[in-house]
């Protein structure tokens, strides 16, 4: 096994993460953004790590002074038409998220997806994508892919349990936070006076 340095590694990193940024497609970025400002209410999801993200991106759009919910969260309230479902998945087939999707698409919610696989069971019910490029090995189960091959590390990429997907997410999600302050005139006073004071 090969030694790297920790700063090394994240260089590295650092690096792929600038790669995948200038592939993001503007107009996908563009609808996404648009469907946030459009939305009466948003919900996020995701599983697993993707989730942690979800959770974040939740937080930041509650500090931006917009109505967020994590979906799970036992004070969530119920979804409805025309409200937002935000979803980070990897892999785009995770059986649980796909689930929720489906009967949220259902009821008349937009469906706006963070994934690495377009073509994916949420994919092809989402109103808008944005398609974060992978360091993953090929599979034809990517749901597999995601939730048994990166635990037992048969990959070949570098990256812990063998995606930046996740770490991808978070930068992306904070970059769309930044823009929406612009295009809202939010500066971060504001964010500030929403943050939770009671932690």
């Amino acid at each position: 096994m090969e030694n790297h340095r920790v700063q090394e590694m994240m260089q590295l990193m650092a690096s792929k993460i600038r790669g995948i940024a200038s592939s993001l497609s503007d107009n996908d970025v563009d609808k996404f953004i648009a469907e946030i400002l459009h939305a009466r209410r948003i919900y996020v999801m995701g599983a697993g790590r993707s989730g942690l993200v979800a959770k974040g991106f939740a937080m930041r759009l509650m500090h931006l002074g917009l109505q967020s919910y994590v979906v799970g969260e036992t004070i969530t309230p119920a979804i409805q038409d025309g409200d937002l479902i935000v979803i980070f998945s990897g892999s785009g087939k995770t059986k649980t998220i796909a689930d929720l999707a489906e009967t949220g698409r259902d009821i008349g919610a937009h469906i706006c997806l963070i994934t690495s696989n377009a073509d994916s069971r949420i994919g092809k019910i989402a109103d808008c994508k944005v398609i974060i490029e992978h360091q993953r090995d090929d599979s034809d189960d990517d749901a597999a892919e995601f939730e048994i091959r990166q635990m037992l590390g048969d990959h070949k990429s570098f990256a812990p349990l063998g995606t930046l997907f996740e770490t991808t997410s978070m930068i992306f999600s904070d970059a769309v936070i930044s823009r929406l302050m612009e295009i809202t005139k939010t500066d971060e006073s504001a964010l500030k006076d929403r943050h939770a004071n009671i932690e």
